[in-house]
């Protein structure tokens, strides 16, 4: 693997690490700033999340928002540093415009894939780290990841090139630079705008476990921060392996279509049995086994590319970025209060898994537009 490649995909990782290490903390982490019941603690996860991607959206060195989350004395700190890292951590669509520049149009899908991988494993060495440091302390997490990303900086400065050549070199515009003109912009091209939306919706849902998982695990099951770690990692090792590895027979079998709707009804399912799952033993069976339905935005990504010219593909990446992070501006919010809801003191229905039943039903609209819809792009491409 060339050294630049490797550094794009630890720079993905580490950003993965990043959401992955405060969410077995979070919940203590609160509470131990600001008291209240984990029904309070998960709202105040929520606005953190959101204004967290709110930055993301709008700026488009993640080591300064670490340390400010491990000196923080009280919520408005940790509120601070959420706005540091939004503004620091839009790597995502540099990320895969990287990988659409240095691949073929058949590859491309398999090579996000590759993308979606070391997220993956980002997320399994995230929690894991945050539950095992979290017995030094509800901060210890945040001064490693700190260091990591400082040691990453190192590394990128003397290894990554340039892949944007003469031939697809555009003028930069303000219009299709900022997050809404790249979305514009990419209405204009057929076909794209349903699998825009279905891709919008999945973010939304799948952005139910950063949001709550901590929180559920806690209410439901009475896990400790080591446990949600594992948890956590569980899901991250089968989504490393799911989008590194599974994804390339998968499309092959079912081809980018097929490999949608599979990940759809996987989703479903999924959903639809951790809302109702009330034995902890079964819940970390079921969580590596979510990981199974991880191969939609691959998939998506690869018939959005397919549609787009070679020179329109950092735009797509970054539009592509913009509604995930237009997704996590809603979507956490949403889910925490919909634990909050079902799990505070007088509740009339009791039912910590109720923000898992949404995304079940969010994943069903998505499904529908892409039958109803999707077939415009893959004529396109």
């Amino acid at each position: 693997m060339r050294p630049a490649v490797l550094f794009i995909l630890t720079t993905v990782m580490i950003d993965a690490m990043g959401i992955g290490l405060i969410i077995p903390v979070m919940p203590d982490l609160i509470q131990e700033v600001r008291a209240g019941d984990l029904a309070q603690a998960a709202l105040w996860g929520g606005i953190l999340s959101t204004v967290f991607a709110v930055m993301q959206f709008l700026f488009a060195i993640m080591a300064l928002d670490y340390l400010v989350m491990a000196v923080a004395g009280s919520i408005w700190l940790l509120l601070l540093g959420r706005v540091v890292g939004g503004i620091t951590a839009a790597t995502q669509s540099t990320a895969n415009a990287y990988m659409a520049d240095i691949s073929g149009p058949e590859d491309r899908a398999a090579n996000f894939g590759l993308v979606g991988a070391a997220f993956g494993i980002g997320f399994v060495l995230g929690p894991l780290m945050g539950g095992l440091l979290a017995g030094y302390g509800t901060r210890a997490p945040f001064y490693a990841a700190a260091l990591l990303a400082l040691l990453n900086f190192g590394f990128g400065l003397f290894v990554l090139k340039e892949t944007v050549t003469d031939s697809i070199r555009r003028p930069v515009r303000w219009t299709r630079a900022n997050p809404l003109g790249s979305l514009r912009q990419l209405r204009k091209l057929p076909g794209i705008g349903p699998m825009l939306l279905v891709f919008f919706i999945y973010q939304v849902a799948f952005i139910v476990y950063p949001a709550v998982w901590s929180y559920f695990g806690k209410e439901r099951f009475g896990w400790d921060p080591q446990t949600i770690g594992l948890s956590l990692a569980l899901f991250g090792i089968m989504l490393a392996i799911v989008q590194g590895g599974l994804i390339r027979p998968i499309m092959r079998m079912l081809g980018e279509r097929g490999t949608v709707l599979y990940g759809h009804v996987f989703d479903i399912l999924a959903f639809l049995a951790l809302a109702f799952v009330t034995n902890g033993t079964l819940a970390l069976i079921l969580t590596p086994l979510a990981a199974f339905a991880a191969v939609i935005t691959p998939a998506l990504q690869g018939i959005m590319s397919k549609a787009v010219g070679a020179d329109a593909q950092g735009e797509l990446q970054g539009a592509l970025t913009s509604l995930s992070a237009l997704a996590m501006i809603f979507s956490p919010m949403m889910m925490t209060a919909t634990f909050a809801t079902f799990t505070t003191e007088g509740a009339a229905f009791y039912l910590p898994g109720a923000p898992f039943l949404l995304s079940a039903a969010l994943i069903v609209v998505g499904l529908v537009v892409f039958i109803l819809r999707g077939d415009a792009a893959q004529r396109t491409g």
